[in-house]
C-alpha cells in the first residue's frame, strides 16, 4: 500500500490566523489560531454548538471563510481534494442504496482516481488495509443498512483511511463507538500521524485532547488555544463546560 505523503519536510499542512467561521457572514466563533505540519494533531474541544464543526467544515473548504486567514496544503481549503479527506459528524445516508461496506470504502479512493482511471493494485491495497486497521472485513460483504451505528462509522472511518490523505478533518469520529471502537479511532491517529499526515479532530473526550500538539477549547468563543498542558486546566475547563472534575 501507498504511504505517499507530498513534500512533508517543508510544507505547512494547515495555518488558522485570526480565522472567523460561520454562516451568511455571521461570526460563530472567530480569533481561531492555530499551526499545523507534518505528524501534527490539533483537537477541537468544546460545547455542542461552540464552532467546532464549522472550523472543520471551513478547512473542507464547504464554508467561507468570514474573516481572517486560513490555508489548507498550501492553498485555499478544498484546492486538494485527493489530499484532504474529512469525516462529517453525521455522514450522508447511503442507506437507500445497495452499497455493500466495502463498497463504501472504496469511495474514498474516488478523488485519486478521478473520473477515468480505473483502481489498481494499490487502490485495493489501500482498501483492503483501511478495512483491517478499522475492524470492518469481517462484514464487508454486508449491506450498510445491515449494520449497527458503530459498525456504520467504523465504515466511514475506513473510508476516511482509504484515501490516504495528508491532512484529516474529524467531526466527533467515535460518536457511537464503544470502548474497543474509541481505541481503535486513538490508535489510527497516532498511526497516521507517525506517516507524517496532519489530524484535526473536534471531540468531547478530555483523553482525546491530551496527546495533542494544540488544542482550541471554545464555548460561542474561544476560551483557550495552545498546548494541551496550558488549555486544559481546571479554570478554562469550568469556563467551558460550566462544571469540571479534578484531573
Amino acid at each position: 500500500m501507498s504511504a505517499e505523503v507530498h513534500n512533508i519536510t517543508s510544507e505547512s499542512f494547515i495555518e488558522m490566523n485570526d480565522l472567523a467561521v460561520g454562516y451568511h457572514r455571521h461570526a460563530v466563533v472567530d480569533h481561531v489560531n492555530a499551526h499545523a505540519g507534518p505528524d501534527s494533531l490539533i483537537v477541537l474541544m468544546g460545547t455542542n454548538g461552540s464552532g467546532k464543526s464549522t472550523i472543520l467544515r471551513t478547512l473542507a473548504g464547504l464554508l467561507e471563510p468570514i474573516s481572517g486567514d486560513v490555508s489548507v496544503l498550501g492553498d485555499m481549503p478544498g484546492t486538494h481534494h485527493a489530499r484532504c479527506a474529512y469525516l462529517p459528524q453525521h455522514p450522508a445516508s447511503l442507506t437507500t442504496l445497495p452499497l455493500r461496506a466495502r463498497d463504501v470504502v472504496a469511495m474514498g479512493r474516488f478523488p485519486r482516481l478521478g473520473m477515468i482511471r480505473r483502481m489498481g493494485a494499490d487502490d485495493r491495497a489501500a482498501i483492503h488495509d483501511a478495512m483491517v486497521r478499522m475492524s470492518v472485513h469481517p462484514f464487508q460483504d454486508k449491506p450498510l443498512h445491515a449494520l449497527s451505528g458503530g459498525q456504520q462509522q467504523r465504515v466511514h472511518l475506513a473510508q476516511v483511511l482509504a484515501r490516504e490523505a495528508d491532512v484529516l478533518l474529524l467531526d466527533e469520529p467515535t460518536a457511537g463507538l464503544d470502548a474497543q471502537g474509541r481505541n481503535a479511532v486513538a490508535r489510527v491517529i497516532a498511526e497516521e500521524r507517525a506517516r507524517g499526515r496532519a489530524v484535526v479532530l473536534a471531540t468531547h473526550d478530555l483523553s482525546d485532547a491530551e496527546p495533542a500538539d494544540h488544542v482550541v477549547l471554545l464555548a460561542h468563543q474561544v476560551i483557550a488555544q495552545g498546548a494541551p498542558r496550558d488549555v486544559l486546566t481546571d479554570d478554562n475547563l469550568r469556563a467551558c463546560y460550566g462544571f469540571t472534575d479534578r484531573h
